[in-house]
């Protein structure tokens, strides 16, 4: 099966696929920008995506639920079909999901490589955290990404999106949140400019 262009993006709200997921009890969150928005209580920007995240032995049971989407992998560039039954790659850590009747990708399914009782920071396990304190719950019960971890994927690129979230999201990180991110940072991205708006005396852009 032949996949769409990248960019061909129609994604869900995230109320839409709650709805959709709404029988399972397997663990999922929503991560990314959307995440963010969901904990401001409102959207602040478009989002060309929407990003979920699930747990490795979950998979098969979301893409069950989510059947009428078509799964590739997505890797080092590269898009490419999944059967249905066929188990990603280890390597792999996201699958888009295509909508073919509507001709557009609908989800960004995600996998973590955590477990039930701690969330895994897929980029360096050294960085992980309790789950319950890592998926948080939006007003209406949708659970998202916690800001310090959505910011912390963020800080690798400092995209002008990212720069865009982390401004945003600054004055209303809590004190714990933002300990929380400058220690991460520390690790995962020594000298990170961010560091200094975390500290508190960080001055004119925080794109630097």
């Amino acid at each position: 099966m032949t996949p769409l262009p990248d960019d061909a993006w129609n994604p869900w709200l995230p109320a839409h696929l709650a709805e959709r997921l709404k029988g399972t009890s397997d663990i999922w969150y929503v991560a990314g920008g959307w995440a963010l928005d969901l904990w401001h209580g409102a959207q602040t920007r478009e989002h060309e995506d929407l990003e979920f995240v699930v747990l490795p032995e979950s998979v098969p049971a979301f893409r069950d639920i989510l059947r009428d989407l078509d799964f590739f992998t997505a890797h080092a560039g590269h898009l490419a079909y999944l059967p249905s039954g066929s188990a990603p790659p280890a390597e792999v850590a996201q699958l888009w999901g295509m909508d073919a009747s509507a001709r557009c990708w609908r989800v960004d399914m995600m996998i973590e490589r955590g477990t039930p009782q701690s969330w895994v920071y897929k980029r360096d396990p050294a960085i992980h955290a309790p789950r319950a304190e890592m998926v948080r719950r939006s007003a209406t019960g949708l659970p998202y990404l916690a800001p310090a971890a959505v910011l912390l994927f963020k800080a690798k690129y400092r995209r002008d999106k990212d720069e865009a979230d982390f401004r945003h999201a600054l004055p209303r990180l809590a004190r714990k949140d933002r300990d929380m991110l400058r220690d991460w940072l520390d690790l995962a991205h020594p000298g990170h400019a961010w560091c200094g708006f975390l500290n508190g005396h960080g001055t004119g852009s925080v794109h630097t």
